[in-house]
C-alpha cells in the first residue's frame, strides 16, 4: 500500500514494481507496486473534491491543524529518522539532527504563517471607490519532489500549499516514498481533512507526467534537475497552470585572502559533504585567492581524509552512500573524465572496498586543476567532490563564481565589511552566506536564479507561489449614472462635451 489518496492507504494500479533498497547494505527492504494514470486520476479527484471546504477553512482552522501535526511529528521523530536513514541512506546523525527537526520548524513556522497572509491595506485610492485585495489559494497543487530530501521536500512544497488553503497531490520519488506517506497518514490522524494531503508513488514518465498535465491540477511546484525542470515547464505551459521551479546548482564557495582559514577549511568540508553531496546547494567549487590557495586545498584534504564513512545507523558515521549504485557510477565517471582531463585527484576519487563495498559509497573528494569550463566545474556531480581553484583579484573571483548557468547558493569568506557587501550584491544566487556555508532557517525564503529556478520555498515568500491576488472594488456613491460613463454612451438630453 504505497498511495495514499483521499485519506487513505491503496495498492497501486500500475502493473510497474520496483524494490526499495538501503543504499547502505544493497538490501531490499521493500516492494513497491507503482502508480498508474488512473491512480493519479484519482488523487486529483480526491483534492478538487477537498478543495471546496478546506479552502473556505478560517486561517485559525488551518493552523490549529498545522500545530497539531507538528506536535504529532516531535512525538515520531525518532521514527521518522529511522525511515529516512534507511531509505536515502543518510547517516542517522544527520536524519535527527536535521532534517527531521528541520521539517518539525518548517510545520509550526506555517501554522503560524497560515494565519498572517496579508495584502495592501483598504483604502480610497479612487474618489468614489474603496479597494481591497483578498489572498486566495489557486486549487490543485501537482507537487513532485526529489529522493535527496524526501521529508524535508514534502513539507516545503505541502505546508504553503495546505496553510494557503490548496490541496495537494504530491508524487515523491519512488526511490524514497515512504516518510511523505509517513507524514500523510500522520496528517490526517491529525486531523487534516481526507483529500487535502495525496501521495502517489509512481515513476516520473508516467505518474509524474500525467500529474503535470492533468486538467484537474490549478499549479504545478518541481524539485529536481534543470533538464527535467525544462520539460516540466513546456508541458504546463499546454494549460497555463503556474509553475514553482527549484533545480539544479552548482555553489560557489569564495575565499578571500584575509579570511579565516581554519573556518573556511572546515565550512569547505562540511558544505560539501552534507548528505553526501546530494544537496543542490552544497559547495562544489571552492575559489580561493592565491595566497591562501595551497594551504586551504592540504588543509580541506587533511579533513577529508579524517571523515568516516560506514553504516548509516551509526552515530560515529559521518559520511553515508550516494542514493544508489546507478549514482555511484555516474560521480565515479565524472571524476574518472576529470583525471583524464588533466585535473589532480587529491584525495578519495573512488569506490571504497571492503566492508563497505555493499553500499554504493564514495570516498570524499577534494580536485584540482580543472579548467573553468569543463564538465567537473561546470556540472552538477551531486556527489562528494569538490573542485578547488585559485583566483587573483576580486573582480575575477566574483566573476568565476557568476560562471556557470546556476544561481542556487553561494558563500563568501571574508574578514572585511566592504567585500562581504560586494560579494553579496554581486554573486547571482538565491542565497549567499557569508562566512558560513548551508545553513537555513523556516523564515527566511529559498529559491534560485538563472537555471535554479524560480519560486521560493519556506518564509512568507512562499505563500506568494500558492496564492492569488484579487481586487476587489466598491462603489462608495450609489450614484447610477457615473462621470465615466459618457466616454462611452451619451444620455438622454446631455449634450456631449467637445
Amino acid at each position: 500500500m504505497h498511495q495514499f489518496i483521499d485519506g487513505e492507504y491503496r495498492a497501486g494500479t500500475s502493473p510497474d514494481a520496483i524494490t526499495l533498497d538501503d543504499p547502505s547494505t544493497g538490501e531490499s527492504f521493500d516492494t513497491i507496486q507503482l502508480a498508474s494514470a488512473d491512480d493519479v486520476d484519482a488523487a486529483v479527484q480526491a483534492a478538487r473534491r477537498a478543495f471546496a471546504a478546506w479552502s473556505k477553512a478560517t486561517p485559525t482552522d488551518r493552523a490549529d491543524v498545522l500545530t497539531r501535526i507538528a506536535n504529532a511529528l516531535k512525538d515520531r521523530a525518532e521514527e521518522f529518522a529511522q525511515a529516512e536513514s534507511r531509505q536515502t541512506g543518510k547517516p542517522i546523525r544527520l536524519a535527527r539532527e536535521f532534517d527531521v527537526p528541520g521539517t518539525i520548524d518548517n510545520v509550526a513556522f506555517f501554522a503560524g504563517a497560515a494565519r498572517n497572509l496579508e495584502g495592501r491595506a483598504t483604502a480610497e485610492y479612487s474618489p468614489d471607490h474603496t479597494s481591497s485585495i483578498r489572498r486566495e489559494p489557486i486549487g490543485v497543487v501537482g507537487s513532485i519532489a526529489p529522493w535527496n530530501y524526501p521529508l524535508q521536500m514534502a513539507g516545503w512544497k505541502v505546508l504553503p500549499a495546505i496553510a494557503a488553503g490548496n490541496t495537494i497531490v504530491l508524487k515523491p520519488s519512488e526511490l524514497t516514498p515512504t516518510t511523505s506517506l509517513m507524514l500523510a497518514e500522520l496528517a490526517c490522524d491529525a486531523g487534516l481533512p481526507a483529500g487535502v494531503f495525496n501521495v502517489v508513488t509512481g515513476r516520473g514518465p508516467t505518474a509524474g507526467a500525467h500529474l503535470v498535465n492533468h486538467p484537474g491540477v490549478d499549479m504545478v511546484s518541481f524539485t529536481g534537475s534543470t533538464a527535467v525542470g525544462k520539460q516540466v515547464i513546456r508541458a504546463a505551459a499546454d494549460s497555463v497552470k503556474r509553475v514553482h521551479m527549484e533545480l539544479g546548482g552548482k555553489a560557489p564557495f569564495v575565499v578571500f585572502d584575509d579570511a579565516d582559514l581554519d573556518a573556511a577549511a572546515h565550512g569547505a568540508v562540511a558544505g560539501s559533504l552534507i548528505n553526501t553531496g546530494q544537496d543542490c546547494t552544497a559547495a562544489t567549487r571552492a575559489y580561493v585567492q592565491r595566497p591562501l590557495y595551497d594551504e586551504f586545498v592540504a588543509m580541506v584534504s587533511r579533513l577529508m581524509a579524517g571523515v568516516r564513512l560506514g553504516p548509516t545507523n551509526d552515530v560515529a558515521t559521518d559520511l553515508g552512500p550516494l542514493i544508489s549504485f546507478p549514482q555511484q557510477r555516474r560521480v565515479a565517471e565524472m571524476v574518472d573524465r576529470a583525471r583524464a582531463d588533466k585535473a589532480t585527484i587529491v584525495c578519495g576519487g573512488g569506490i571504497p572496498g571492503g566492508d563497505l563495498a555493499a553500499g554504493s559509497y564514495f570516498q570524499p573528494t577534494v580536485i584540482v586543476g580543472a579548467a573553468q569550463q569543463s564538465e567537473i566545474v561546470q556540472s552538477e556531480v551531486f556527489g562528494p567532490v569538490l573542485v578547488v581553484l585559485p583566483f587573483d583579484t576580486d573582480d575575477e573571483g566574483l566573476s568565476l563564481a557568476n560562471d556557470t548557468p546556476y544561481g542556487l547558493a553561494a558563500s563568501a569568506w571574508t574578514r572585511d565589511v566592504y567585500r562581504s557587501l560586494r560579494a553579496t550584491r554581486e554573486i547571482q544566487a538565491g542565497v549567499v552566506w557569508v562566512n558560513d556555508h548551508i545553513p537555513i532557517i523556516s523564515e527566511m525564503p529559498h529559491g534560485g536564479y538563472k537555471q535554479s529556478g524560480y519560486g521560493k520555498d519556506m518564509s512568507q515568500y512562499s505563500l506568494d507561489e500558492y496564492t492569488q491576488v484579487k481586487h476587489v472594488m466598491y462603489d462608495r456613491t450609489g450614484v447610477s449614472e457615473k462621470a465615466w460613463h459618457r466616454t462611452i454612451f451619451t444620455l438622454p438630453g446631455v449634450t456631449p462635451a467637445i
